[in-house]
């Protein structure tokens, strides 16, 4: 099986698929498929393939999915100490709030979750529905800015996952819905399918949650960050 994963260098794109297909760095080849050196006003990037021959004794697509649904709902459960608890955190979540003022709304941030190299940071406003955006757009925006600025504050190792109404979770299950859905209509019909542009992670779900059903593959399509998902019949005719 081949997953293509991102990161700022081969080492962050390497880890990031042994975390999210939970397997061991020696058990799949890499490829590296684009790479780009970071300048003045530019960051470095690296896209890779992963090729594992993994055993399909288990669904990796089911259980991915149900992974990603459940991790999400455990981040968003209560936390026991919801506020900044060091310098980073506070800088982070005021950043956060003065761009949101900047917008015009008003919205408290506070710590959803703590993880290795990975902090979750929740928006409650009553414009929460603008600050989300179509299709979470704009909360995909406070995202990258929210990261950016912990590169700033010299804390580029960790990501920070922004949220607002429990979306990333309902967004999650919808794809994973839709991702069954599209595979079963292409397999009656026999043809293809092409799906709105989304991010990154939302096209990972879709390619990963597909990519264990019989007779049905995906590509991703177009240019930049919102790429097109097209799910394409494989079978016999």
């Amino acid at each position: 099986m081949v997953y293509e994963f991102e990161g700022r260098t081969e080492k962050e794109a390497i880890d990031r698929a042994t975390a999210e297909l939970g397997i061991e760095k020696d058990t799949f080849d890499v490829e590296i498929v684009e790479a780009q050196r970071g300048g003045l006003f530019k960051k470095s990037f690296v896209k890779i393939k992963v090729h594992t021959d993994e055993p399909q004794t288990t669904k990796k697509s089911d259980f991915f999915a149900r992974t990603c649904i459940e991790e999400t709902a455990a981040q968003n459960q209560p936390l026991a100490q919801p506020k900044a608890q060091n310098d980073f955190e506070r800088d982070l979540i005021l950043f956060v709030e003065n761009i949101i003022e900047r917008m015009g709304y008003a919205g408290e941030v506070s710590v959803i979750f703590r993880e290795n190299r990975k902090i979750g940071l929740k928006i409650d406003s009553a414009d929460s529905s603008i600050l989300i955006g179509k299709k979470g757009k704009n909360l995909d925006a406070l995202q990258l800015l929210a990261n950016l600025y912990a590169g700033k504050l010299g804390r580029d190792d960790i990501r920070v996952i922004l949220d607002s109404e429990n979306y990333r979770l309902r967004r999650e299950e919808s794809l994973v819905r839709l991702a069954y859905t599209v595979a079963n209509r292409v397999k009656e019909t026999r043809t293809s399918i092409l799906l709105e542009p989304m991010n990154p992670f939302d096209r990972r779900l879709i390619h990963t949650t597909i990519n264990d059903i019989a007779d049905v593959e995906t590509k991703s399509e177009g240019e930049g960050v919102y790429k097109q998902v097209r799910v394409f019949y494989k079978g016999t005719k």
